[in-house]
């Protein structure tokens, strides 16, 4: 992954410092803004550099367009609002828009999906675009993509063989209701904190474990703290690319098809990519001395329970939310 994004470094690089531009087309370059909260190197930014490069790349340099990833805008939450005002263009960023409109946060729901190419279709398809409903009307952003930062896996300092070896357990939850009601329904001791203070909390002894896509897995080392890793799969992690509505409306239409297609372009990448980088970090954790722990269909049929006792907390808030739901079964 890394390799890749050095080559596509340099391809960007090479493609802005060494364009001819004359000093009138130059003034006329239009700034586009993408922030986002992921470091170097995960799914996110790559995904961000991609459609950066594409949109340069088909409009000739007309648009200039600035990758800032690793929260260098601010946190989720502020860089969301300025994106929501025009102050950026775009954001990157996942289920925290559910805040704005509660059918967003369905993308991650518990369970719904069987494998990346299951997910794959049905953000592809009906599902994705039952979700997005009126979120555009209601945020002032419109959704370009949704791709993969990959399937959430349980770390923790004990193996865990039986869907029993996890009750009580205190595990570190991002502080978001269906995450919290997931960890409930499991019988978990949910403790919500930011992610940059598990490694500490796991080394205080504080919590047991938590859950993560292989990427921050990899990416934080956890497997030298918690080194079970356990195979559950539980939620499946899926951003996208949002663009300012006023923003979006204000380009012409070849530029906007440009914007859409190399926003499509770029999510199909980072499906690709998605599965090179489950088994390379497979790879990863066990040459770090950890153990990679494959559950049994018992293990997985009560996470299934589990994950269909959060799905109460759509039927309230999002009207569509059994058609939502219902729509992923033809992508089985």
């Amino acid at each position: 992954m890394k390799g890749k994004l050095f080559v596509l470094a340099s391809v960007l690089a090479a493609g802005i410092l060494g364009a001819a531009v004359s000093p009138v087309y130059a003034a006329e370059k239009i700034v586009v803004k993408i922030a986002g909260m992921k470091p170097e190197g995960e799914p996110e930014t790559v995904g961000m550099k991609l459609f950066a490069k594409y949109v340069m790349e088909a409009t000739n340099g007309k648009y200039d367009v600035r990758v800032f990833p690793n929260s260098q805008l601010g946190k989720e939450d502020a860089y969301i609002a300025q994106t929501r005002k025009g102050i950026i263009q775009m954001c990157a960023t996942g289920t925290q828009t559910g805040s704005l409109f509660p059918a967003m946060a369905m993308l991650e729901t518990p369970m719904l999906y069987d494998s990346l190419d299951h997910a794959h279709r049905a953000m592809n398809g009906e599902t994705f675009k039952l979700i997005n409903e009126g979120f555009s009307e209601k945020s002032g952003l419109t959704t370009l993509n949704a791709f993969p930062l990959g399937f959430r896996h349980f770390y923790t300092k004990k193996p865990i063989k039986t869907v029993d070896d996890l009750k009580g357990l205190r595990m570190r939850v991002p502080n978001i209701p269906l995450y919290i009601e997931f960890a409930k329904q499991l019988g978990q001791s949910g403790q919500p904190m930011p992610f940059a203070e598990v490694p500490s909390a796991l080394d205080q002894g504080t919590i047991d474990g938590g859950d993560s896509p292989f990427s921050d897995i990899v990416a934080l080392k956890m497997y030298e703290i918690a080194p079970q890793i356990t195979l559950s799969g539980h939620i499946l992690v899926i951003h996208s690319l949002y663009i300012n509505n006023d923003f979006f409306n204000s380009l012409p239409p070849e530029d906007k098809k440009i914007f859409v297609d190399a926003a499509h372009r770029s999510a199909e990448d980072v499906w690709k990519l998605a599965k090179e980088g489950e088994e390379k970090a497979i790879a990863t954790i066990k040459a770090g001395g950890g153990t990679i722990n494959t559950p049994d269909p018992a293990f997985h049929e009560a996470l299934v329970k589990a994950g269909k006792g959060t799905w109460k907390l759509f039927y309230d808030t999002v009207p569509n939310a059994k058609e939502i739901l219902a729509s992923v079964d033809q992508y089985r």
